[in-house]
């Protein structure tokens, strides 16, 4: 029988064990409050990877003695969905988890819902991708999303001093950390990875381990593959969306391929380009948008292996294109500022008067119909009181942008800045 992996070996199997998540798991916060009451609801854990999803479905499982059975939507289909649920019937309940249940098509998913509804299963998804696009509506809206965030330093800090003083064969050599921030940087906030590159460096020594930055380097070199699931997963993505934001073509193509030569999904590639075009590019190219779009459409309908042709073009185009993220640095702007003050009211003159009470309270009075003027344009405000004159937007330096914000000029003179 195949050795198990340290990870698994030292997966934690209780809550007071479970290292990281404490917006989650901490006092007073919903899966502890869920646990403790035992009142378990179907729910999907959406985050990267090696941040405790799978182990966190197995503790709720164990702490409120749930029969537990998981899948893996890679290998399993309807068959096993509905045999697992014909055993939860005759138990009269049990906990399902679903590893990659964005993998599950849509017949699978549908195979879940009576199931669910009618509480013969608790299910428990895990998921890398927005389920908002990968989990069908009717399940999504049966299950509360649960957000898993990459793990900090400190927790990497955690589960590295567990490791070391685990009751574990290969922890029994000697093993010193003399230098951990490369070990924590390749481990980029993942615990299945930060044990793996633990036991890599134990399996170069049958003597005492000394762990240096060093060390860890020369092993990252030769771990340096494209793996779907997760090892690399986020990096290759990075470097391709940073590799368009910083005009390079050869970049983008190059991390492309790899994705794709990895058995990437075209979707999550195709979703990304999206995000790109609207986020480093915006204004400065408003047709990006449309040929990400485009682009995401034409992925859905052929697939592998001609979407890599598609993919290539919209990555390219994307590569070429002036950049600006000033729409993407405005909504932040926006957001912030929202926070900040809260719910401020409408001016009167914004809202709407669909009644005779609400004419007479003067909503809609002052209101001017930008259409009645010459131009199509009126001077009026549109912020609340408090926060009036408030510059959210600033025009990047492009060509297309640079136009706009001589308009708004034209239009507003000086007030907000153009």
């Amino acid at each position: 029988m195949p050795k198990q992996p340290l990870a698994e070996r030292l997966r934690p199997k209780t809550l007071a064990d479970f290292i990281g998540q404490q917006h989650l798991v901490g006092e007073g916060k919903p899966i502890r409050n869920m646990i403790e009451n035992g009142q378990i609801r179907s729910m999907i854990f959406w985050g990267p990877p090696g941040v405790g999803k799978t182990t966190l479905a197995r503790i709720i499982a164990n702490e409120t003695d749930h029969q537990f059975f998981g899948l893996n939507a890679i290998d399993a289909g309807v068959k096993e969905v509905r045999k697992i649920i014909d055993t939860a019937k005759k138990l009269g309940t049990a906990i399902l988890f679903i590893d990659e249940i964005h993998r599950f098509n849509k017949a699978q998913q549908d195979a879940l819902l009576a199931a669910v509804e009618s509480g013969v299963i608790t299910l428990i998804g895990a998921t890398t991708e927005n389920p908002s696009f990968e989990v069908i509506s009717p399940l999504l809206s049966r299950s509360q999303v649960y957000i898993l965030e990459s793990l900090s330093v400190d927790d990497l800090d955690k589960i590295l001093q567990h490791a070391l003083v685990a009751d574990d064969e290969l922890m029994k050599k000697e093993v010193v950390v003399e230098e951990k921030e490369l070990l924590y940087r390749f481990a980029g906030g993942d615990a299945r990875k930060l044990y793996n590159l633990l036991e890599l460096l134990a399996d170069t020594t049958t003597e005492s381990l000394v762990i240096t930055n060093d060390l860890v380097s020369q092993l990252q070199q030769n771990l340096a593959r494209y793996d779907k699931n997760g090892e690399q997963h986020y990096d290759v993505i990075s470097a391709f969306i940073k590799s368009i934001r910083g005009c390079d073509p050869n970049g983008a193509l190059y991390w492309l391929a790899r994705m794709i030569e990895g058995g990437e999904d075209p979707k999550f590639i195709a979703r990304r380009i999206l995000i790109s075009a609207s986020e480093d590019i915006g204004n400065a190219n408003p047709n990006a948008l449309l040929i990400a779009n485009t682009c995401f459409d034409a992925v859905e309908r052929i697939g592998y292996p001609e979407c890599r042709i598609v993919l290539s073009q919209a990555t390219v185009y994307l590569a070429n294109s002036p950049k600006s993220n000033s729409t993407y640095e405005a909504i932040g702007k926006a957001q912030t500022l929202v926070k900040k003050t809260g719910d401020l009211p409408v001016p009167l003159h914004l809202r709407n008067a669909p009644t005779k009470l609400m004419k007479e309270l003067g909503y809609a009075e002052e209101y001017k119909y930008s259409h009645a003027f010459a131009g199509n344009f009126v001077e009026q405000e549109f912020l609340p009181d408090k926060v009036k004159g408030t510059v959210l937007y600033e025009a990047g330096e492009n060509s297309a942008e640079e136009k706009q914000a001589a308009r708004l000029r034209q239009l507003w003179g000086d007030k907000y800045g153009y």
